[in-house]
């Protein structure tokens, strides 16, 4: 069966796509509204404001890459998908982080998971960091109307092995777990999301609100890097950036977008970096600090059968028996899920080298992998990370404290209970220095002892969040409720850096939902002057 690539198939029929790499000389762009980031925000704000009948350019530091390019192989995805290759860490090398770094973001390269952002989660925004309008009632129609356009629905499929597992602890111990709902039409059910759809069916930026916008005359300029906000008396009045060659390495070839107003939605990390770096208007020195990462640590459980943890919808079962238990502001909540097992991501994120690593890897396919994904931003002794700029770019300072440690030791205890409980055989924290543990008396009396910390414990994050954060007090925040910024009247923020927390979710729904409801009032705003209600 032919695979038609929408990308392709729309470049030659006329869409506007400018590889800077191919530029050999300086050029201006004008539109309505200039986007920078194509991921979950960019690309939901493009298309509302095209609808709108806006002139939109979208600007992707990443290559324009598609189902054509997606070969399912990790040593091809990775280089060409990801921030650094998938190889991007904090300052102090004790956390990887995966971040996209194409066109559709990390839309593009993500699990499919699709949660709303948790009631507990709004009302510590609305309580605490001074958020307005976004409660649960109020956001429902904008993530009925996400849902609806990006075919977000539960996965009603059995699980696959690596999940069922998770879905079995969980019945067993009576515990917590839903059915994840997927922005999937379509699925083949390989479970090689994480490398870019092959068959085009997540429904990413990448095959849905990208192709809109370009359908209505939208322009995508890709493999530029915008490098400075030109701003004066609370005005943006251009962006700089620079042509990237194929290897995203900068060129001599400058770009200038002028436009009526401007969105960053180049990701938390990103966005803050840039506009650091720009130096905008930040009294209360809130750039940067409080970058939150769901930071996660692993759990391997070996089983008697074939897991195959490699096939199959990525993740469709999660349990948050554990993730408010201790109400918002209290100890430390996590999130259970499962990752895809692939071998290079799996064996770049395991413990052990030499005959310890290859044992492992040796029961590749026996082994179910359980993720505890960390809740921070709520606790007194869990602020997050902090952004600093560097010489060539940025790095992320992010405190692994106290409070940090405790949860992962309870994870740790809560993961080896459920394999356990589903069948393993043996369980090994993935933590340097644990051996296999072979009963959940073991693992319950090994895990209270076991040596914590940086570099020796595997820590990872999929989830990068915060940074620019929303609200209404200039103090708490950079933009206020609609993401317009509190110091440059047409300059907006539409991407996960404006969450004040973490979500205890995973955030790409999140970003949907609200950019939604935001970039709708601003074409309102740029179409008739009408200010959000």
């Amino acid at each position: 069966m032919a695979i038609v690539d929408p990308i392709v198939t729309g470049l030659n029929a006329g869409w506007l796509h400018t590889d800077a790499s191919q530029l050999q000389a300086n050029q201006q762009f004008e539109a309505d509204v200039v986007i920078v980031g194509t991921g979950a925000g960019g690309g939901v704000a493009a298309e509302i404001l095209t609808q709108a009948g806006l002139s939109v350019i979208m600007i992707e530091a990443g290559p324009l890459k598609s189902s054509s390019d997606f070969n399912m192989e990790e040593r091809v995805a990775y280089p060409n998908l990801y921030q650094q290759a998938a190889a991007m860490k904090t300052a102090d090398k004790a956390i990887g982080i995966f971040q996209g770094r194409a066109v559709g973001g990390s839309t593009t390269i993500n699990w499919t998971t699709s949660i709303r952002t948790p009631k507990e989660a709004l009302a510590f925004w609305a309580q605490h960091k001074s958020v307005a309008g976004l409660d649960p009632e109020a956001l429902a129609p904008w993530f009925d109307q996400m849902e609806q356009r990006l075919n977000i629905h539960e996965w009603n499929y059995e699980p696959n092995r690596n999940n069922g597992a998770l879905k079995q602890g969980c019945i067993n111990l009576g515990w917590d777990y839903t059915v994840i709902k997927r922005n999937v039409a379509g699925c083949w059910n390989t479970g090689y999301c994480g490398m870019g759809c092959p068959v085009n069916a997540k429904q990413s930026m990448l095959v849905t609100t990208i192709p809109s916008a370009l359908e209505k005359g939208a322009q995508l300029i890709s493999r530029a890097k915008v490098v400075k906000i030109e701003h004066h008396n609370g005005q943006v009045f251009a962006l700089k950036a620079q042509a990237l060659d194929v290897n995203l390495r900068p060129t001599a070839v400058e770009l200038l977008f002028k436009a009526k107003h401007y969105i960053l939605s180049a990701g938390a990390i990103h966005t803050p970096t840039l506009m650091m770096r720009s130096e905008v208007p930040d009294p209360h020195q809130l750039l940067g600090k409080r970058t939150f990462l769901h930071p996660t640590v692993l759990s391997g459980g070996v089983f008697a059968d074939t897991i195959n943890a490699h096939s199959g919808a990525p993740q469709s079962i999660y349990s948050d028996e554990f993730v408010w238990k201790n109400g918002a502001d209290g100890e430390l909540g996590y999130k259970l899920e499962v990752p895809p097992v692939h071998p290079i991501l799996i064996a770049s994120k395991t413990i052990g080298y030499g005959v310890s690593h290859a044992e492992l890897m040796a029961q590749f396919n026996q082994l179910q992998v359980t993720i505890a994904l960390i809740r921070d931003g709520y606790h007194p002794d869990s602020q997050g990370g902090q952004v600093h700029l560097t010489p060539t770019g940025f790095s992320l300072d992010y405190p692994l404290t106290d409070a940090f440690w405790r949860a992962v030791r309870r994870a740790y205890a809560s993961m080896a209970e459920l394999q356990f409980s589903a069948g393993a055989l043996k369980v090994l924290p993935i933590s340097d220095g644990m051996p296999y543990l072979s009963s959940w008396k073991e693992a319950k009396e090994s895990i209270a002892q076991m040596d914590l910390a940086p570099l020796k414990t595997v820590v990872a994050s999929a989830h990068v969040m915060g940074g620019c954060p929303l609200g209404e007090d200039e103090k708490l925040s950079m933009v206020n409720s609609y993401g317009q910024s509190h110091y440059l009247n047409n300059l907006s923020v539409m991407d996960g850096s404006i969450f004040p927390t973490s979500l205890g979710a995973n955030p790409q729904l999140s970003i949907y939902g609200i950019t939604a409801r935001n970039a709708t009032a601003l074409a309102q705003k740029l179409k008739d002057g009408r200010e959000p209600q």
